[in-house]
C-alpha cells in the first residue's frame, strides 16, 4: 500500500462499463512525511475520498480486489482514509 493525497476528479463521459458507478481520482503520492514522491496518479475510489484527504491505495493486478466484479481495466484503487500519520 502507498500513501497518497487526492489533488482532484477526473470527469469521464464514457467508462469501462463495470467502473460506471465508481470516482475516479487524482492522486498525488506521497511520504509519511506529506513530501510529493513522483507523479500524480489516477485511482478508482472506493471508499468515498475527497479532495485534500491523505488517502492509501493499492496498484498492480491487486488494484481490482476492492472491486465488486472480477475483472476491470484498473492500475490504483484507493481503499482507505487517513486520520492521521505518526512518524
Amino acid at each position: 500500500m502507498f500513501l497518497g493525497k487526492v489533488i482532484g476528479n477526473v470527469w469521464a463521459t464514457r467508462k469501462y462499463e463495470t467502473l460506471k458507478s465508481f470516482k475516479m481520482l487524482i492522486v498525488q503520492p506521497i511520504n509519511a512525511k506529506n513530501k510529493n514522491v513522483g507523479e500524480p496518479i489516477i485511482a478508482v475510489d472506493t471508499v468515498g475520498a475527497g479532495t485534500g484527504e491523505t488517502i492509501f491505495y493499492i496498484t498492480a493486478s491487486e488494484a481490482v480486489i476492492p472491486l465488486p466484479i472480477d475483472m476491470a481495466p484498473v492500475d490504483a484503487s484507493i481503499v482507505g482514509i487517513v486520520d492521521t500519520i505518526n512518524t
